[in-house]
Order: C-alpha cells, then sequence, then structure tokens
C-alpha cells in the first residue's frame, strides 16, 4: 500500500531554517511527482513546490522561491524541503504528495497520495 510520511516540522524562530522529509513506502517516489503543500489555520492549501518525476525539474511558489528547496534522494526513497529564512506566515501544516502523471503541477487536486502532515510553526 502506497504511503507517505513527513518529518521535520517543529518550532523555529524566524530566520530559522527546518528540513522536512517525505519518506514513501509501497511505490518508488523518483516516478511520481511531488509536491509539497501547507494550510494555515482559516486559510486554503496552497501550493509551495513540487518536482518533476520525469527530469527533476522543480517549481516555487513566489512566497517562497529563494528560501526553499526540493531535492529528493532516490536510494532513501525520499523528498525533502529544505526551508531558510523562515517568516511567521510560513505557519502552516506541511504534506507531501505524489502525482504519478506526465508533467508536474502545482494544483493539490492533481495529487493521489498524500502524507498527514508535518507542523511547521516560526515564532519568536
Amino acid at each position: 500500500q502506497e504511503k507517505l510520511v513527513e518529518s521535520g516540522g517543529g518550532l523555529v524562530q524566524p530566520g530559522g531554517s527546518l528540513r522536512l522529509s517525505c519518506e514513501g513506502s509501497g511505490f518508488t517516489l523518483n516516478y511520481y511527482n511531488i509536491g509539497w503543500f501547507r494550510q494555515a489555520p482559516g486559510k486554503e492549501r496552497e501550493g509551495v513546490s513540487c518536482m518533476s518525476g520525469s527530469d527533476g525539474s522543480s517549481w516555487y511558489a513566489d512566497s517562497v522561491r529563494g528560501r526553499f528547496a526540493i531535492s529528493r534522494d532516490n536510494d532513501k526513497n525520499t523528498v525533502y524541503l529544505q526551508m531558510n529564512s523562515l517568516k511567521p506566515e510560513d505557519t502552516a501544516v506541511y504534506s507531501c504528495a505524489a502525482d504519478p502523471r506526465v508533467g508536474y503541477s502545482s494544483q493539490a487536486a492533481r495529487y493521489d497520495y498524500w502524507g498527514q502532515g508535518t507542523q511547521v510553526t516560526v515564532s519568536s
């Protein structure tokens, strides 16, 4: 059974860094587009970053471009989201998701498999 498990969330001060992990089991992540999404209280879920399963190309939301970086370790069947220069407005539950189709998308509806999410809180 396909499963995604996120980890690495926590409480960090503004300007700090966190690295989120998304580990897959039951399927091989490098064959899938992987997206990171976040949802803050009272707000809609938004795409943060995604990586193509076919060529490794990536996309970032304007709000995180230059601060966040997505990467994958195929040996560990894991995708990472390195988050630097964190801001209070980055506070949200972060989830990873997998999509088997050709061509990645920042739209959550495209993704078939989801993790349970990990809380990121940026506060002094």
